[in-house]
């Protein structure tokens, strides 16, 4: 009986020290995080909350307007230049998510097999990424200039591209593609070097070669790389704006005024606050949609 108690009394102390420990590293946790969910509140939650309360109002840009319900909501379903905006925003997303990322593979890939030079070929693609928007866009206006550009010097050419209807979008998306696939390179590079050299090896003893060691091997290990990229990727496309503004102002003739432009116009041309908020809610709930969507459907194909 004196030897039950007596070992109670160690026991009870042991688990007092743990439950102090856990205690103390919980609120320590907790310390490390108030500083970023502060400014997650701060910077992210409550613009959120501000947009939606705005989107029911009248607002102008300088003064909080009157409730009006879901009045801005009606107008924004009966808006054409939403829905060509939309439209739009659609049409650079098909043409820059899938090429972009493959396009990072099949460099990553390349990169990957060089012995000589690798970090000099990795950092020469990577490069352009590291530009701001003002400089890429700068230079590919210079580049692909009408009247003095490289293109119109090699080949002679004098197509407007950033001012003809059928080139200004595929243009953009032609210049975001060189400005962010070093970042897709990086990422598919990284995938490729975590993969075991004896996973090779074996499936090179069973016969597997070439594109079959692509297709079993490689293709399903970068598969979860692949899957976080085409996500990036979509959502990046989505909320593109400088580069649009900066080389084509959403011309010619509204051909690439995404979404994002027009709520620009909207709110800072027009001072149209309230129904800018109410673009920038639909917008939000289109790209959640969407990203959800497309989450579900790369989730079925791993």
């Amino acid at each position: 009986m004196r030897d039950t108690v007596s070992n109670a009394g160690p026991m009870s102390a042991r688990v007092t020290r743990r439950g102090r420990a856990r205690r103390s590293a919980a609120l320590t946790a907790a310390l490390m995080l108030a500083p970023f969910l502060l400014a997650y509140l701060l910077f992210f939650i409550f613009p959120v909350l501000r947009a939606a309360q705005f989107s029911v109002t009248d607002s102008s840009l300088t003064e909080t307007g009157r409730y009006i319900g879901p009045s801005n909501y009606v107008r924004l379903v009966q808006d054409p230049d939403f829905w060509s905006s939309l439209k739009n925003t659609g049409y650079f997303a098909l043409l820059t998510v899938i090429p972009v990322t493959a396009l990072g593979l099949l460099v990553a890939i390349a990169v990957n097999r060089l012995i000589l030079a690798r970090n000099f070929v990795q950092a020469l693609f990577f490069l352009p990424y590291v530009l701001p928007v003002s400089v890429v866009t700068l230079l590919w206006q210079w580049i692909l200039n009408s009247s003095f550009g490289i293109v119109h010097a090699l080949t002679g050419s004098d197509v407007a591209w950033f001012n003809t209807v059928s080139t200004a979008m595929p243009t953009v998306a032609v210049v975001t593609i060189w400005w962010t696939v070093g970042f897709n390179m990086l990422l598919f590079l990284a995938g490729l070097q975590n993969i075991p050299k004896e996973v090779y090896e074996a499936a090179s003893l069973d016969g597997a070669q070439g594109l079959g060691l692509f297709r079993f091997i490689t293709w399903p290990l970068l598969w979860p790389v692949t899957t976080l990229l085409l996500t990036l990727q979509l959502i990046s496309s989505l909320k593109i704006f400088a580069q649009v503004y900066i080389l084509t102002a959403g011309g010619p003739f509204n051909s690439t005024r995404v979404v994002l432009e027009y709520m620009y116009d909207t709110a800072f041309q027009n001072l149209d606050a309230g129904y800018a908020s109410a673009i920038a809610v639909a917008f939000f709930v289109v790209i959640l949609l969407v990203s959800l969507l497309q989450a579900a459907l790369l989730s079925r194909r791993a």
